[in-house]
């Protein structure tokens, strides 16, 4: 590889296969023990100007391609040139190709589907006790409603960062 570049996931898996390419994955722990190609390195985006990287050639990995294609400007930036390719899809399109996945046993939940658990459960018990207890309670799930709309919008979701610090979805790779 000589220029940065957009690699399929079969290509990728033959040139993985082969050992010609390292892969980098730039997804949160968290979401890499959740599910990673079998022999890629953890190294969340953040970190990517302060951690020792592989050799290159060099593939860059995330769930959809968005912040690996962003780690592939920075390394450029950074005086990376050559050998630098990201994913195209991400690991959604390394899954649609039923390509294998490495996942570590007991790893928690995605950060997402907890919120929706968190955020449906706390609708359900302020509908519930505005109907048992008082009507107030109604203001609960209007609350969390609003804060989903925020998030939606804004692209930051609270209960997603305070999910985040629970001690179960804290993990090193």
């Amino acid at each position: 590889m000589t220029k940065a570049l957009r690699l399929s996931p079969h290509e990728l898996a033959d040139q993985h296969r082969s050992g010609r390419v390292s892969i980098v994955d730039v997804r949160e722990p968290m979401e890499f023990v959740g599910g990673h190609i079998p022999g890629s390195r953890n190294i969340p985006l953040g970190q990517l100007n302060k951690e020792p990287l592989p050799p290159e050639p060099m593939v860059l990995v995330c769930q959809s391609g968005a912040r690996s294609e962003r780690g592939v400007a920075t390394l450029r930036s950074r005086g990376h040139h050559d050998g630098l390719a990201d994913l195209e899809g991400g690991l959604l399109a390394w899954q649609a190709a039923q390509l294998p996945l490495e996942k570590r046993k007991g790893a928690p939940l995605p950060l997402m589907r907890q919120v929706q658990m968190s955020a449906g459960a706390l609708v359900l018990i302020g509908v519930v006790l505005s109907q048992t207890v008082a009507p107030g309670w109604i203001w609960l799930s209007g609350f969390v409603g609003a804060g989903l709309i925020f998030a939606g919008i804004s692209g930051f979701c609270g209960m997603a960062r305070l999910l985040a610090l629970l001690p179960w979805n804290r993990v090193t790779v």
